[in-house]
């Protein structure tokens, strides 16, 4: 398929965004993240002052947020379609005609709601059928698992948990490139599942599913953690990562995210005998079976679902020593009360609300919420309005609909690649022909995104929160950008190169996933409505004139044969083209890249 026209004008544009990277020299870099992140900042009111203020200040507010919680009217009234498109790069894998429609039919409030009541897409259950179309004694591995995540990213109904399950697994991070998980792909995709079930629950649930899941034991190796020795200390891997990266963080907050502080400096919220001492509970812990012999500890007994149960204990390996941690003490041998006791301390812990608040607004939202933003979601955290403490419903709300993530005027974030991708294939009807999605990594940012889906190269998942451009304007502002941390010239090239053939070609193993642009290429003719499409679909409504007219442009410059009795296959490629130019000049540009 020959594709020189839209391939000529591909590379323009890949070499301007080469221009602006400046390849892999440091200052150069530093300039183009200023650039396309320089407005990634908490929300400013027009006359400079910070609209947390405004907010706080605000006698309607607390009201307001109370109907949120509760699942009230709030927001329920019919919104403009740029609106609806906005959220839904918030609150799901990328607007579609049907999705905008339905929320701004009916608002964002009342499509949360509607979203929490879908029944749940179930990765586990897409590995076994998908297992069962391999032949010649092939069998899935965890690598599969990524054919399973872009199905239900790009046609799931239940979008919202889908969301919400792909930001909790980079905080509840396992990954697939530990080769102790390739062998386990129904564990891998039932622990997706599970965060997927919990996402609409109780954080404290969540965090015994995580605490318990064999994928996790496996991950950070708790799974046959093994009591004190003469010569051997119980792991403390996971009881160090509950800790700093699930829970509480390293040091204390206040309820707005700003850190407590004592003589001028940070207070930590744990030290290491605190870790010793709760790596002490997650002894004696290992894979689930009908007995507790010492080969099922070690895995050698297996029992077929051992996969995907949770973690069963073994009293045998299990610390009967003083167990002190957070403040608390416990002795004995009863593990099961100590890990109750143990997720509850960590459950109870003034930080988790504002810790995990600010970690979900940065995943659905922005990168610099307000304190005032991250104390309102650490409110509906502490009491849904009800006084129940870890609702994720009233989490999901407080995130969701609060004034600052509604607000138009700010860019929020930067796009991390694979939303880049669920956007482009929701937002152009991917189809796949086999049914399944099937899909290779996209780890390699020169040839790739730079990024997969439970791919992490660690358990700090891709980036960290608080990231921020060395030598950059952000740094100097006080700002993070998170996503910058997997942006570097190889990437930004990668990401160019991948979508200059996914857009014609489509995606996935032999091109399986295929957009269908039957709408667009309907407008060809009329290229300011074919930008307009584009720019609902994709920029949610936010295109600058000065984009579109350029956008415009360019499609223009696309010569549109005259139809005669030969040049049928000219025609249609021109007509291909021009489309194809106008969705990559889209998704090429600083304003798709960051969303509002």
């Amino acid at each position: 398929m020959k594709l020189s026209k839209f391939k000529q004008a591909a590379g323009i544009v890949m070499l301007v965004s080469l221009g602006a990277c400046g390849g892999s020299d440091t200052a150069a870099e530093s300039a183009r993240k200023d650039t396309m992140l320089s407005s990634v900042e908490v929300s400013d009111n027009a006359d400079g002052t910070n609209a947390s203020a405004d907010a706080t200040s605000t006698g309607s507010l607390t009201s307001t947020v109370k109907r949120m919680l509760m699942g009230g009217t709030v927001l329920s009234a019919p919104i403009s379609t740029q609106d609806a498109s906005r959220f839904l790069s918030h609150a799901s894998f990328g607007a579609t005609d049907q999705s905008i429609a339905a929320v701004a039919a009916s608002g964002q409030a009342s499509w949360i709601e509607a979203q929490f009541a879908a029944p749940q897409t179930l990765h586990r259950d897409y590995m076994v059928q998908y297992n069962a179309t391999l032949k010649n004694g092939e069998v899935i591995s965890a690598m599969d698992f990524q054919g399973s995540f872009w199905k239900q990213a790009v046609t799931g109904n239940d979008q919202l948990r889908q969301r919400m399950t792909y930001a909790l697994s980079q905080i509840f991070v396992i990954s697939t490139v530990d080769s102790n998980l390739y062998h386990h792909p129904l564990g891998v995709a039932d622990y997706y599942d599970k965060l997927g079930q919990f996402a609409f629950g109780n954080y404290r649930d969540l965090l015994q599913m995580v605490a318990l899941h064999p994928m996790m034991g496996t991950y950070l190796s708790h799974l046959r953690n093994q009591k004190e020795g003469v010569y051997r200390v119980p792991d403390e891997n996971f009881a160090r990562e509950i800790m700093q990266l699930m829970s509480i963080g390293l040091y204390q907050l206040n309820q707005d995210g700003s850190q407590k502080l004592s003589g001028g400096k940070p207070i930590e919220t744990y030290t290491h005998d605190d870790i010793a001492g709760l790596a002490k509970v997650f002894t004696g812990w290992s894979w689930a079976g009908p007995d507790q012999s010492i080969n099922r500890f070690f895995g050698v007994t297996i029992d077929p679902a051992r996969d995907y149960t949770p973690m069963q204990i073994y009293p045998d390996y299990h610390s009967s020593s003083t167990k002190s941690f957070l403040g608390v003490s416990v002795s004995g041998s009863n593990a099961t009360n100590e890990l109750k006791l143990a997720l509850d301390t960590l459950f109870k812990h003034p930080n988790v609300g504002p810790f995990i608040g600010r970690e979900l607004i940065q995943r659905l939202v922005m990168s610099n919420p307000s304190p005032a933003y991250i104390s309102r979601v650490a409110a509906a955290f502490a009491d849904n309005g009800s006084g129940v403490r870890g609702d994720m419903k009233a989490v999901i709300r407080a995130v969701l609909l609060d004034p600052e993530a509604l607000d138009a005027s700010t860019q929020k974030k930067l796009r991390e690649p694979v939303l880049r991708l669920a956007n482009w294939m929701r937002a152009f009807k991917g189809k796949s022909n086999s049914g399944f999605f099937p899909a290779w990594p996209t780890d390699d940012p020169s040839t790739g995104l730079g990024q997969s889906a439970l791919r992490s190269p660690s358990v700090f998942n891709f980036y960290r929160p608080n990231y921020t451009p060395p030598n950059s304007s952000l740094e100097a502002a006080g700002k993070v950008a998170p996503e910058m941390q997997i942006t570097s010239g190889p990437s930004t090239v990668g990401y160019l190169n991948f979508m200059q053939d996914a857009i014609p070609l489509g995606v996935g193993k032999d091109f399986d996933v295929k957009p269908d642009y039957t709408t667009e290429l309907a407008l060809i003719l009329q290229p300011a409505q074919l930008v307009d499409r584009i720019n609902l679909l994709l920029l949610n409504g936010s295109m600058s004139s000065t984009l579109r007219n350029a956008i415009i442009a360019a499609v223009n410059s696309v010569e549109q044969p005259v139809p005669n009795s030969w040049n049928s296959w000219n025609v249609d490629t021109a007509k291909k083209n021009r489309v194809y130019l106008a969705i990559y000049l889209a998704m090429a540009s600083p304003e798709y890249l960051v969303q509002r």
